[in-house]
């Protein structure tokens, strides 16, 4: 065979140049055949299409405070009749347990009913004589929140679910986003030495009060644009002592003061305080007041929340 001469050689990349710049007019064409060659350019400019604003998430963030606790089932009935829209929720102590039933999908009305039934036998089981951490072991309460919620682990739940506890050797907080929820809530409500620590994965674990009263901050962390805090524990001033558990939980009311109120200022958007002067830590009897006490708090506040809420709701990109 011949090597090619130089003139093949010229009229073949002719041939190429020919073909590549028939190629790029036919692309043109495609591109422009709407617009007709004569016209005018268009130097009008296109308005530059808006963003749609996302909707504003609403964190619930529901405080430690035993007995007292019963107070945040009455705001969750307030806020769904004036359909206020949660879209996350975290608690620590008594509010983790009211968090994961809330979480789980049952309504302000459902968990009403629970706790006005809720034999508290059932959630309490005496450790034995030679145990010397803590006069309950709390599995009793970790099986009866795993039962009423079908055994649910906490990222499966309708809303998402934060729980916080604080690690016992470090003092650090921490926030529960998956697993058995039941462990959770045990290890977040183990007020030292009344509850036993609760081990989980090699760690020991107590009541998320020590280190976060209103955990405002985790919700905020969870993603909540806008964290409405419900602040159940007692002010020193007039915190009872009837009990030894009174005592013990006014130590952390006191201990807490600190740490509460710089929580609160930084990450809470609006603060809801239930009237419960007259109720005790240890008062499990006076639950249906506590729970009216919830409902009070809200009506009060309405008005106010709902302007925060719309504000927030004009601002968030």
């Amino acid at each position: 065979m011949k090597p090619s001469s130089p003139s093949m050689g010229r009229r073949a990349f002719s041939l190429a140049a020919a073909s590549a710049v028939l190629t790029a007019c036919g692309t043109t064409a495609t591109q422009t055949h709407t617009t007709p060659s004569t016209s005018a350019p268009n130097t009008a400019a296109t308005p530059p299409v808006g963003k749609p604003a996302r909707p504003l998430r609403v964190g619930l963030a529901l405080g430690g405070g035993a007995a007292r606790g019963f107070a945040h089932i009455g705001v969750i009935k307030a806020l769904e009749a004036r359909n206020v829209q949660i879209d996350l929720v975290c608690g620590t102590s008594a509010g983790s347990v009211v968090a994961a039933l809330y979480a789980s999908g049952m309504s302000g009305i459902a968990i009403n009913k629970l706790a006005l039934t809720m034999d508290q036998a059932s959630i309490s089981d005496w450790a034995m004589p030679f145990r010397t951490r803590g006069l309950l072991q709390g599995i009793a309460l970790q099986n009866y929140l795993n039962t009423t919620l079908n055994n649910r682990p906490i990222e499966k739940m309708a809303k998402p679910l934060g729980v916080v506890a604080t690690d016992l050797r470090t003092g650090e907080p921490i926030l529960f986003q998956r697993g058995n929820t039941g462990i959770a809530v045990r290890a977040s409500c183990s007020v030292p030495s009344i509850f036993e620590p609760v081990k989980i994965g090699g760690h020991e674990y107590v009541d998320g009060g020590l280190v976060s009263p209103v955990p405002a901050a985790f919700a905020h962390k969870m993603g909540a644009d806008f964290v409405i805090a419900v602040d159940i524990s007692a002010r020193p001033e007039s915190g009872l002592t009837q009990s030894s558990f009174d005592v013990l939980m006014q130590t952390f009311t006191i201990m807490g003061q600190t740490i509460k109120a710089y929580e609160l200022d930084k990450y809470a958007d609006f603060v809801i305080r239930p009237n419960l002067a007259a109720m005790s830590s240890s008062d499990f009897g006076q639950r249906n007041a506590a729970i009216l006490a919830g409902e009070e708090a809200v009506a009060r506040i309405m008005p106010e929340l709902e302007r925060k809420l719309a504000q927030s709701r004009a601002t968030v990109a």
